[in-house]
């Protein structure tokens, strides 16, 4: 989450569009088999697919236009691809078998029905924090939707990975259990939101940086950083600097999380997918103790406020260079839209002056908006975003590097110039 300098995410195209709508479909359906879900009422499952939908299930355990909670999605990851497992209630093949009081040891532990230790791309150091009334739930609705007959995929990780008993040692230091902890000094509001964020939120997965044993310290959570395999910066939320929310409104948060887009700019990469699959479903209330939660992170961990030349490799000749041709390109390509001195027209076309996400220390989110451009995701409260068309098929990376460093340093931004280099290196990198 942060200003964006483009509404646009290709990964949520108006074909996928349409794949979310057999997905709402799919879940309206499962709806009306609550009545013969055993042990469960209607309004049980009903709150237990609101509270799938703030766990954001479907983005690991459905494929795009595949059956609903079927899993087998690949997740790659630094030590090799994960495979989402099938959770519809078939009896041989996913949860079928499975009782309530497996379902939350799974939650709260990390471990599977038979005892395994689970890989933390399932997001139990989040999802521990979730209520044994909610895991309920969620479990009563998971046992409603159609069950589908397909074997889980079997992990394709590296050695020494692929051997589940060094989990032990990861869990040792970045895994702490426990159902999440009201704060007494704080609002029911304000606990509200903090519930959703660190537990079925999990938001501190993307906004915390990642080291290279795939765990993440707790005194660095919000922080930022790059999402591994994904080629998308999470920016800091704790820091001004970048996309800290000390100077934002609880509209323009909820704003944002809900409808993709606000006053201070529209979400972008795997955030949009967050956005679409997951936030626009959420109630007003919820959305806004978000908001609140969000507002109240302490704000530290900025980055150097001013590049320097030469910073980033490129010399005083080079940057000049770099920024009279990124200049002829803006003026020619972007100026229609984001205005000639890059004021933009909010909503629809952010600003790129003083716009914080342009002038971040990582340059890899405005160099994929240029290369890839797309839209912002298509929710209930902004169903026809504006879009930008991608600029890989039409601008060399020297070009992409241009217009980058001119944007980056023009009209009073701070950012360091880009390379043709950094710019190569991500024409290839995933849309989501």
């Amino acid at each position: 989450m942060t200003e964006s300098f483009v509404p646009a995410i290709l990964s949520l195209s108006r074909s996928l569009a349409r794949v979310g709508a057999g997905i709402a479909l799919a879940v309206s359906s499962a709806l009306a088999l609550a009545q013969g879900s055993a042990g469960a009422s209607a309004d049980v499952v009903k709150q237990g697919a609101y509270l799938a939908r703030a766990g954001d299930c479907i983005a690991c355990h459905t494929q795009p236009g595949d059956k609903l909670f079927a899993g087998g999605r690949a997740m790659p990851t630094p030590f090799g691809t994960l495979y989402s497992p099938n959770i519809t209630p078939d009896d041989a093949t996913g949860i079928g078998k499975w009782t309530a009081d497996e379902f939350y040891r799974m939650m709260h532990t990390g471990r599977s029905r038979d005892g395994s230790l689970l890989y933390p791309a399932m997001p139990y150091g989040a999802y521990t924090k979730v209520t044994r009334a909610d895991s309920d739930a969620i479990f009563a609705y998971l046992r409603s939707v159609p069950p589908v007959d397909r074997p889980n995929r079997p992990h394709e990780l590296r050695f020494p990975y692929n051997n589940r008993e060094l989990l032990l040692g990861w869990r040792t230091l970045y895994f702490r259990e426990g159902e999440y902890q009201a704060d007494p000094t704080r609002s029911v509001e304000w606990n509200r939101g903090s519930y959703l964020v660190q537990g079925l939120g999990h938001c501190s997965m993307c906004h915390t940086a990642i080291n290279a044993l795939g765990g993440s310290s707790e005194s660095k959570a919000f922080e930022g950083g790059l999402i591994p395999m994904q080629d998308w910066y999470a920016p800091s939320l704790t820091s001004n600097k970048e996309a800290g929310l000390g100077d934002w409104s609880i509209g323009d948060i909820a704003d944002l999380l809900q409808k993709g887009v606000s006053n201070r700019g529209a979400v972008y990469g795997p955030m949009a997918e967050v956005v679409y699959d997951s936030l626009q479903y959420l109630s007003d209330d919820d959305v806004r103790a978000m908001a609140v939660y969000l507002k109240s992170l302490p704000q530290h961990g900025a980055q150097s406020p001013a590049a320097k030349p030469g910073v980033s490799g490129v010399s005083g000749e080079e940057r000049d260079l770099l920024a009279q041709l990124g200049s002829k390109i803006y003026d020619a390509q972007c100026a229609t839209c984001h205005g000639k001195h890059g004021d933009g027209k909010l909503p629809d076309f952010p600003p790129l002056a003083n716009n914080q996400s342009i002038q971040m220390t990582s340059a890899v989110n405005p160099i994929r908006m240029v290369l890839n451009g797309g839209y912002a995701p298509g929710t209930a409260k902004n169903p026809s975003p504006y879009g930008m068309p991608p600029f890989a098929q039409s601008l060399s990376d020297e070009e992409v590097a241009a217009v980058v460093t001119f944007i980056r340093t023009a009209w009073g931004n701070h950012g360091t110039p880009v390379t043709a280099k950094e710019a190569n290196a991500l024409r290839s990198a995933p849309l989501y």
